[in-house]
């Protein structure tokens, strides 16, 4: 009778993860089909409006001025022989300094980080990547080379390269989420992690199944699912999407802070616009969901969490909930008025309290700017 009932706990057992299983990836599979939906029918109104133009883009073919100002550091390639992939990258201040990594995000490339270049050069080796998939790095087009195991190990593979065994790790959006993985898995590498507008991988997977205004604000990682219609979607009207994306009232950057130019435009549009850019950037989407959750979350660096209170796609309470997984010294930063793209549009800002962070003693509370 024990036996009987010893099987039958483990039937039912299996039998539950198997229907929470399929639940989670039909509510998945379930949110990319309505987005789908809503995505076609603001296509067909594109169309109806602008039957002209809908389907007219522009591969830029040169790159704007800003992308070769020298005070921003020097162009630099590697090519990682385990991977086999060329990456490109910008560098600057003195060889033999501590080294300051930078990893950008969506859908972004090393320009989002001039500010922080130009700022800390005076003490650090600043390396700001094309992370793989964008810009001048190599673009992988299978989908299986953006796994989260690949792109941590991108990043150690290029500090290594550049000659260092531990760096000051800087990541904002996707390139936050490769910094806190880089950081759980290689704990020994990062003296210090400064992440901007990124949650904590497992608070984000917890938070947002919990809270639909987030799942809400998350739509897009579903939509960016579908296979070459979101390139499309991105593409249509000569990327207007994109430029609305780092323009708009309610996206943008520089609504308390510094405007982007056009020639800072441009740049972003250059990037993108060129052949296979677009599916790079958003393969990184299309592995999250068998990626999450983790097996190991827990962060033993110092650190430093800044957080644009007007962020449009993450709410805050997610800030603080990383403390839940941090096993050092940790300081948040909530920044009044930032956007998204904090690091842009409040560069001055987000350099005092990067600077604050790295000069300060261990242990201090976090607290809100």
């Amino acid at each position: 009778m024990a036996r009987v009932l010893h099987n039958l706990l483990i039937f039912l057992i299996s039998l539950a993860l198997k229907i929470r299983v399929l639940g989670y990836w039909s509510l998945i599979y379930g949110y990319c089909a309505l987005c789908a939906i809503v995505a076609l029918l603001k296509l067909w109104w594109n169309i109806v409006l602008r039957p002209t133009t809908t389907f007219q883009w522009v591969i830029r073919e040169t790159p704007p001025a800003c992308l070769n100002d020298t005070s921003l550091g020097t162009h630099c390639y590697v090519r990682i022989k385990e991977s086999g992939l060329r990456f490109h990258y910008v560098a600057a201040g003195e060889r033999g300094k501590p080294l300051m990594l930078f990893l950008h995000g969506f859908p972004e490339f090393w320009f989002s980080w001039r500010y922080q270049l130009r700022e800390f050069k005076s003490e650090f080796r600043v390396v700001a990547i094309d992370m793989r998939g964008y810009g001048e790095s190599d673009l992988p087009l299978s989908t299986e080379s953006y796994r989260f195991e690949y792109l941590v190990t991108d990043v150690k593979d290029i500090v290594e390269y550049l000659g260092y065994n531990r760096c000051c790790l800087v990541g904002h959006d996707w390139g936050g989420t490769i910094a806190w993985l880089f950081a759980i898995h290689y704990p020994e590498m990062v003296t210090k992690l400064i992440v901007l507008n990124c949650p904590h991988p497992s608070v984000f997977t917890d938070y947002a199944l919990r809270h639909p205004s987030q799942l809400l604000k998350s739509s897009h990682y579903f939509f960016f699912q579908l296979p070459r219609f979101p390139e499309l979607m991105l593409s249509i009207n000569d990327f207007k999407a994109l430029k609305a994306l780092f323009t708009s009232r309610s996206t943008g950057i520089g609504r308390k802070g510094r405007w982007l130019t056009a020639e800072d435009l441009e740049a972003y549009l250059y990037a993108l616009s060129q052949p296979g850019a677009l599916t790079g950037a958003l393969n990184y989407y299309r592995n999250v969901f068998s990626s999450l959750p983790l097996s190991h979350n827990h962060v033993r660096s110092p650190v430093l969490l800044l957080w644009g209170e007007r962020d449009a796609f993450l709410e805050q309470e997610m800030a603080e909930a990383c403390r839940l997984y941090i096993r050092n010294h940790f300081r948040l930063n909530i920044i009044s008025g930032a956007s998204h793209w904090l690091q842009q549009d409040q560069p001055d800002i987000v350099n005092t309290l990067i600077w604050t962070f790295l000069k300060e003693g261990e242990g201090r509370k976090s607290y809100r700017n």
